[in-house]
């Protein structure tokens, strides 16, 4: 086959000159080896032209023979991992972060929407901003409540303006919110204090263990987790990267083993390390399957069997743009295993945050925590003040 495409030597000036010839072909290829930058200066959309080199395939698919590949290396071949994206920052300290963070809420957009455009304080007003809560999630309940409040009010003539009425507003909404914002308190008799998560699956549960374990290790609490999210895949492992990222030990049995034998085994550990704080992670579980509902109260009831006053406290992770099915969590959750704080998670980005009023109204649970971001820094001690103020326009026209 070779001598298929083997040509003999043109015979004239003319037959060589013309394109696509063997020797045109030869000439191109000693060209661009003695001008290897003329090549790849040349614009990639130009036109080919008779001195442009041909392409190594098409020359090798002339002689029948595979392009020459690079020599592989001695070790396997690992395909490289993509560009890490840019990570990132924490949102600032204080009330500025929350705003910076949850500005983009469908709940800040909404009421920003209804007060930047300087509106009149009538009624039409009021309509609006009933839709706008209950579309973020606020609920129907404390919604009416809220706005029928506010409507006798300025009937009553106690609002000078619209302006009025949004201080008004806010003062209201944080009532709500200002009898479940506590924060979490170690008790410093209890050895250890036993923190149990629990919550259904993709909260971001485990990821919220990490970064309290990252807020106590900073607080220098001495802490140990134990691993018992057993069901899930790796479960086990991505607590034990936490716990390795912030020095922090963990007791695992493996994905399948008992829940609540990781858990005893994790609470004798802890006693006699002298441990301060040990958080139990749980395996993520619908609210509605009663069989792995009822596996949370064997893991309460075999923890009480080393210390009756454990668990301390049942921290229960709800995902803020779950909405009002959060309700119906928490009610099933609380009937099983007695929650006694919540933490709110991914409340930044696009999440509407209104199931934060129902829930302090509906159950008056404190809020011990809020996602306000990825980092570890970005879960916040709840501050019903901040968490308002980044929901509400400052000003008319902001």
């Amino acid at each position: 086959m070779l001598s298929f495409f083997r040509r003999k030597k043109p015979q004239s000036t003319a037959d060589a000159a013309k394109p696509g010839s063997e020797h045109e072909s030869s000439r191109a290829e000693e060209l661009a080896a003695a001008f290897p930058d003329a090549a790849t200066s040349a614009p990639p959309a130009a036109p080919a032209i008779a001195h442009e080199p041909v392409p190594a395939e098409v020359i090798a698919a002339a002689h029948e023979v595979e392009p020459a590949l690079e020599a592989p290396s001695s070790t396997d071949y690992i395909e490289p991992a993509p560009a890490p994206l840019p990570a990132e920052s924490p949102a600032a300290p204080g009330k500025p972060g929350w705003r910076e963070r949850l500005r983009g809420t469908g709940f800040a957009r909404s009421l920003s929407g209804l007060f930047s455009r300087h509106p009149r304080l009538d009624d039409d007003l009021l309509d609006e901003i009933e839709t706008a809560l209950i579309t973020a999630d606020v609920g129907v309940t404390a919604t009416s409540q809220l706005v029928e409040s506010l409507r006798k009010r300025m009937k009553a003539r106690e609002f000078a303006d619209a302006n009025a009425l949004l201080i008004a507003l806010r003062a209201d909404l944080l009532a709500m919110l200002k009898p479940v914002a506590q924060p979490l308190r170690i008790d410093t008799e209890a050895k250890p204090f036993v923190l149990l998560t629990v919550g259904v699956n993709g909260v971001g549960k485990t990821t919220t263990i990490g970064k309290l374990a990252k807020r106590f290790k900073d607080e220098n609490r001495p802490l140990m987790l134990a691993a018992g999210d057993t069901f899930r895949a790796a479960a086990v492992a991505q607590l034990q990267a936490w716990g390795d990222r912030n020095g922090v030990p963990v007791v695992a049995q493996g994905q399948n083993a008992d829940a609540a034998s990781v858990a005893f085994d994790a609470l004798q550990a802890a006693k006699a390390r002298g441990t301060q704080v040990l958080i139990a992670d749980t395996a993520g579980r619908l609210h509605t399957q009663q069989g792995l509902m009822a596996e949370l109260g064997k893991i309460k009831r075999v923890i009480q069997k080393l210390d009756a006053s454990a668990p301390h406290e049942v921290l229960m992770v709800i995902d803020g743009t779950t909405g009002q099915n959060a309700l119906s969590q928490l009610r099933q959750f609380h009937a099983a295993v007695g929650v006694t704080g919540l933490v709110v998670t991914k409340l930044d980005g696009t999440a509407k945050g209104g199931v934060v009023f129902a829930l302090a109204r509906e159950f008056g649970i404190p809020i011990r925590y809020a996602g306000i971001g990825e980092r570890p820094e970005d879960l916040r001690v709840f501050d019903a003040e901040a968490f308002i103020d980044a929901l509400l326009p400052e000003s008319l026209g902001a």
